[in-house]
Formats: structure tokens, C-alpha cells, sequence
């Protein structure tokens, strides 16, 4: 499968070529740059505006095989000559990333339209600050003073990072649960977009779970996605909207929580997903595992329903499919509650007996369908929570 190149590239060679067109006052149509992966990254330069005390331009994001939704978005970098205030300081508003040493060289780097701006802690940057990654800064820092040292320039020059359309871009992002308002944010620690989703997955449930631990707390609702937020909006009246989605990776969710310091975990989900968990399974992902209706039917077995209705569970297609079958026996609330409770049972072990763990089962077409016993502690904290919110 083909890599592509993250944001964070795109910025820097963006910036690098902004910078050459300002020094040397020549056209620079591609620019080659080296990425963290020590793999070079050559990058065709559009939308080039020449002046005298500055130059824009830009390069468009390819994500390789990665399905990015911001592949095709148009990573913009403005290089200007500018002069520090007499008092030697510069707007808060602006983040100073380097000046060589012994020298007069230095770079700024901001962010402009359509790049996020972070106001919450425990995020790559401190509030205030445009969303713009280390990694990528460094790398920035580095190709400017790279043309600066080449064209013997000595003096500041500013970086103004924007993606237009980025605004809307990152309504299809994690941006806003986590505090990054008003754009998308500059990313990547390697440089290269590698066509493996899994891995961005995982950083973004570990960096909810760090931003809920900076925020002090000790426990956290997870839930596999959206459905189950809404599930408990709508019958428990809570918007659970700093909960953590663990898509499928309910095992290291846990493994993650746990070595942050988390001592309690509700998770809430439709049995389509969590009946696997039922069965000590890890990551729900269908190509992982698939046998919902073989541990509904074991449940079942073990809760007294009559064959005729096990083979009836084993021939459903879906968990939607089986309740009815279940509720028919007179033994649906035994058979969940059975489910719930080795649900816990499997969490709990993962988590080595360092964090207790709660859950909620629901389906679509039934509502709720079982919850742990101690699944009734956690309504009343996030209510709690929820009104400390507001």
C-alpha cells in the first residue's frame, strides 16, 4: 500500500519553499525536504504570491492509501520578514520556536485560518497556542533555518501555518471533544502517513483518557462509539460528550487506563459489540472475532432455555435478530444479566485487578437490556460531573 506525507510535512515543505521565493527571490516550483522516517519528501508548490517583505504558497496533502480526511486539503505557509518590538518580546499569540545559536536567526510559527487553537490542557501545545505539533514545528524550524543559513540571512523570519477549509475539515475530527477550536490540527511525529488507521485510533483514545486524568479525574465512561453515547442520553438524560470512544480496542483501552492511574470504568454498548467481550474478546472488529450468536447461545444454555430456542439464537444473524428469541423464553433479563456480568468479569481480569469496571448493555429495537450491579453508582456521579459542567 502507498504511504503519503502528514500535515506536518506539508507545513514544512510549504514553509521551506516560502522561505527560499523570500531570500532568493526566485521561483521555487517543488521542494524536497527530509521527514523524521528519514524518507525525503519532494513536494510540488501551488498557489505561489510573491512581494517584497513576504511570500505565500502551498502544498496538497496526500495521504497515500490512508483514507484521511484530509487528503487533497491545501497546507498554505506564509514567510514574512518581521521585526521584534523594542522590548524584545512578541505577541502571545505567537510562538517562538528557535534562534540559532550564537547567531541572529530565528523562525515564528502561528497559526492561521482553518488550523485549530488549543484551550485545554494536557494536549501537544498549552492553551493559547495554534494546534500545531512539535514535531511538526521542528521540523518547520528546521528547513527555514536550513534556507536561512544557505541565503546568509540574518534576522526573523514569521510562519503563518493555514488550511482553508480547515474549519469545516475538522468537524470530521476528534478536534473538537478535545478542546481545539476553529480548525484542524498540524500533525505527525514521523512525517509519513503509513496506510495503518489503527495506530492514529489508539494515540486518539489515549490522548482522551490523558486529557481526563490532567483534568483530575480518576474514572472514565467509555463507550465503542456514538450509538452508545446517545443510548445513555436518551434514557438517562446525561450527555456523555467527555466520554472516551474505544472503538473496537476495548483490551488496550483498559491496559491504557489502567497505566494512567484510572480506578473505576463504565462501559456502555450495544450487545452486538459487547457479547464478545462476554467471551473474554478484546477488539471487537469483526475480522477479529465473530461468534455473538455461539456465546449468546452458551448463555443461554447455561440459563435453562429450551434447545428448540438455542438453535433458533444459532441461526440469527444479528444480536437484534436473537432478543426476540430470548424474550420468548421468558429468560432474556437472566441470560443478559449473565452476559453483563462476565463482561465485568473478562474487563477486570485484562485490568489485573487494579481498576473495577461497570457496564450497560443495550439494543436498538429493546432499550436497555442489563446493567452491573454497580452500574447504578456511576448515574449519579456523572450526573454530578455533568452539573459541576454546566
Amino acid at each position: 500500500m502507498r504511504y503519503g506525507f502528514t500535515t506536518g510535512s506539508c507545513a514544512a515543505a510549504a514553509a521551506k519553499a516560502a522561505a527560499y521565493m523570500l531570500l532568493t527571490g526566485q521561483v521555487k516550483e517543488r521542494i524536497t525536504i527530509g521527514t523524521p522516517k528519514g524518507i525525503l519528501y519532494e513536494a510540488e508548490i501551488l498557489d505561489i504570491r510573491r512581494g517584497e517583505r513576504a511570500v505565500s504558497c502551498a502544498v496538497e496533502k496526500d495521504g497515500g492509501d490512508d483514507p484521511d480526511i484530509t487528503t487533497g486539503a491545501k497546507i498554505c505557509a506564509r514567510v514574512s520578514r518581521v521585526r521584534e518590538d523594542i522590548d524584545g518580546e512578541e505577541s502571545s499569540d505567537i510562538r517562538k520556536t528557535g534562534r540559532e545559536k550564537g547567531g541572529e536567526r530565528k523562525v515564528v510559527i502561528e497559526g492561521g485560518e482553518g488550523v485549530g487553537r488549543v484551550t485545554r490542557r494536557g494536549l501537544d501545545q498549552p492553551p493559547g497556542n495554534a494546534a500545531i505539533n512539535h514535531v511538526p514545528r521542528e521540523m518547520i524550524e528546521r528547513e527555514v533555518l536550513e534556507v536561512c543559513r544557505i541565503t546568509d540571512y540574518q534576522g526573523v523570519l514569521k510562519v503563518e501555518i493555514s488550511v482553508p477549509g480547515g474549519e469545516k475539515l475538522a468537524a470530521q475530527t476528534f478536534n473538537q471533544r478535545l478542546g481545539i477550536t476553529g480548525g484542524i490540527s498540524i500533525l505527525g511525529t514521523s512525517g509519513i502517513v503509513e496506510p495503518m488507521s489503527s495506530q492514529a485510533i489508539l494515540d486518539t483514545i489515549r490522548l482522551e483518557l490523558c486529557l481526563r486524568r490532567e483534568e483530575g479525574f480518576d474514572y472514565a465512561a467509555v463507550s465503542p462509539g456514538n450509538y452508545g453515547m446517545e443510548f445513555m442520553k436518551n434514557k438517562y438524560g446525561y450527555d456523555l460528550d467527555r466520554s472516551i470512544k474505544c472503538s473496537n480496542f476495548i483490551g488496550e483501552t483498559i491496559d491504557m487506563a489502567v497505566e494512567l492511574g484510572f480506578r473505576r470504568m463504565l462501559l456502555t454498548g450495544h450487545i452486538g459489540k459487547l457479547i464478545k467481550v462476554a467471551g473474554g474478546i478484546m477488539n471487537t472488529h469483526s475480522r477479529e472475532a465473530d461468534c455473538r450468536m455461539e456465546l449468546l447461545a452458551a448463555l443461554s444454555v447455561r440459563e435453562g432455555v429450551d434447545i428448540g430456542r438455542i438453535r433458533g439464537i444459532l441461526e440469527c444473524v444479528t444480536t437484534e435478530e436473537a432478543i426476540p428469541v430470548l424474550e420468548e423464553s421468558g429468560k432474556l433479563n437472566r441470560v443478559m444479566e449473565r452476559a453483563a456480568e462476565r463482561i465485568c468479569h473478562y474487563m477486570e481480569h485484562r485490568a489485573g485487578g487494579k481498576m473495577r469496571v461497570d457496564c450497560v448493555l443495550y439494543a436498538n429495537a429493546f432499550g436497555e437490556l442489563a446493567k452491573s450491579e454497580g452500574a447504578e453508582e456511576w448515574f449519579t456521579l456523572l450526573e454530578r460531573e455533568q452539573e459541576r459542567r454546566t
